[in-house]
């Protein structure tokens, strides 16, 4: 098979960038190792920050967004005694929306076969040669028989785990990492949630965040060890811790109700360096992770793939280099903002075991500069609503 690009990863940043490309002619196939429904079984993040609305608008898919997306002018820091409200829509004139990334990509997913998007899912073993050249290709197995796909270019759209970033030489790229010393415990639970906006609370006992999916589906965290087990938290102490954590105020509107989900994610920052090696693109979780605390990590694939598929189609329609050359450099300048920015939220909002009595000041003290500062009130606004493109 020949292509002009072949995008390996069929999540929200493969099918996106998959249907940008495509609607400007050019041609693509996605390979994906697991199942549709394994990918739509994957709980990620909600809230979508305006560069990724926008590419669903663009590309005419956001029908069921829009009816069905829950547009947030503002969101809460709680410090155990108050809520601290950041009015994103006043100070920057902006909004996010609570839609979930599973939705996102069903509206991509279902979208595949009118746009003409090719996908092949279930290809196992896939490995990518030649990525520094003008002519690499792909390789993988599907119903025991080897594959190859010729392409101009190869975007890496498959998570962290994925072969594309290990197609990088090691005497290429560069790594930077924190692991953070706690996992987020999440249920996800067909109740209303207790506040129409999200809550992001520090409590002595710990961090916790109340979210939704919906108005009649929540989702909750609380940090825990690394070294806890999901068993040791029934839904009904779960309940109760996050009724602490997130404060009286809240504490009054939760709804409790069984968990349809329950799992602890562990929390890291990481950046790889470039971004492009020859002619294979790194996009989302490939290149870069951040902590959820922000609400990066699909909205920075999405501008990933916004650059990308800028660049690529440049390239294809106009014989630019230039965008292609630049990639790397202008994605990471916006990447790295946001690990500032999920870095120090988190910083702000846990309570690390190495910390102290000095560094408890310091947090308190920050919330309350942020609780009567609209200077930096604004700087949190933008930067959560999302940085320009």
């Amino acid at each position: 098979m020949k292509t002009q690009v072949c995008i390996i990863g069929a999540g929200p940043a493969g099918l996106l960038l998959g249907h940008l490309l495509r609607a400007e002619g050019v041609d693509c196939v996605v390979l994906e190792r697991k199942s549709p429904d394994y990918v739509l079984g994957r709980i990620r993040a909600g809230v979508l920050e305006q560069i990724t609305v926008s590419l669903m608008e663009r590309l005419g898919l956001d029908a069921r967004l829009k009816a069905e997306g829950l547009p947030h002018d503002g969101f809460n820091l709680a410090d155990g005694e108050r809520l601290i409200r950041i009015d994103i829509a006043e100070l920057t004139g902006k909004h996010v929306v609570v839609y979930g990334q599973t939705e996102l990509t069903r509206d991509l997913m279902d979208a595949r076969e009118e746009r003409g998007l090719q996908v092949i899912y279930d290809a196992d073993d896939v490995t990518l040669h030649d990525v520094a050249g003008d002519a690499p290709f792909v390789t993988y197995t599907k119903d025991g028989t080897e594959h190859r796909v010729d392409a101009r270019f190869i975007a890496g759209c498959d998570g962290f785990h994925g072969p594309s970033r290990k197609a990088v030489p090691a005497s290429v790229g560069q790594e930077y990492e924190r692991e953070y010393p706690f996992g987020w415990l999440g249920i996800l639970a067909d109740v209303p949630p207790c506040n129409h906006e999200l809550i992001y609370a520090n409590h002595e006992r710990g961090f916790a965040l109340a979210s939704m999916r919906s108005e009649t589906r929540s989702r909750y965290y609380i940090d825990v060890p690394l070294t806890e087990k999901v068993e040791n938290w029934p839904d009904e102490r779960l309940w109760d811790e996050l009724a602490i954590r997130l404060g009286p105020q809240a504490a009054a509107h939760i709804t409790r109700g069984p968990s349809l989900e329950k799992s602890i994610a562990p929390l890291r920052s990481y950046v790889f360096a470039p971004m492009r090696h020859g002619s294979l693109l790194l996009c989302g979780d490939a290149a870069h992770i951040v902590p959820p605390t922000g609400a990066k990590g699909l909205n920075l694939a999405a501008s990933d793939v916004f650059y990308a598929a800028r660049a690529l189609t440049g390239f294809f329609r106009a014989n630019d280099n230039d965008a292609i050359a630049a990639y790397s450099d202008t994605a990471l300048s916006r990447v790295w903002k946001a690990e500032r920015f999920s870095w120090s939220l988190t910083r702000l909002m846990h309570r690390f075991p190495q910390d102290g009595s000095f560094e408890r000041a310091m947090q308190v003290a920050e919330l309350d500069y942020i609780s009567t500062s609209r200077a930096a009130q604004t700087s949190i606004a933008e930067n959560y609503v999302g940085l320009p493109v």
